[in-house]
């Protein structure tokens, strides 16, 4: 058994777009238009594990998802916890839990899914702003 991908349900894929390859850093691994199933399924994956992918599915017609908490989170490890924090602010993405720790941070994409970075290896050392700021909104 191989494990494939974990597929998330998105409103606007411009802004997921802008989300999970400009501000998170995956990679585009293929797409597929479904016109006359009136959707898009978009596949994403981080450059150094291109074979566990995310897939976006995109559908034309507006639904509401939901507030998004009964998936539960996607989990990235990341070389260094805080530039990827400061990488993801700097496109306007809210921290919602930041690296206090130097080990473990949450944010949400534009649906509202739970994305969980952790530091790879060792935690870092305690830094600020991290280490004093406190918890945003729900994560």
């Amino acid at each position: 058994m191989k494990y494939l991908h974990a597929m998330v349900r998105v409103r606007d894929l411009d802004a997921s777009l802008r989300f999970y390859r400009d501000a998170l850093g995956l990679v585009e691994t293929r797409r597929r238009d479904y016109p006359q199933g009136r959707f898009t399924l978009l596949y994403l994956a981080a450059p150094a594990n291109p074979d566990v992918e995310v897939e976006l599915t995109y559908n034309y017609d507006d639904e509401d998802y939901g507030g998004a908490r009964n998936f539960g989170h996607l989990a990235f490890e990341v070389d260094d916890i805080y530039a990827a924090c400061e990488r993801l602010q700097s496109h306007g993405v809210v921290i919602n839990r930041p690296p206090r720790d130097g080990r473990m941070a949450f944010v949400r994409s534009p649906d509202q899914i739970s994305i969980e970075l952790l530091q790879k290896g060792e935690a870092l050392a305690p830094a600020e702003p991290w280490a004093s700021m406190p918890n945003t909104g729900a994560w």
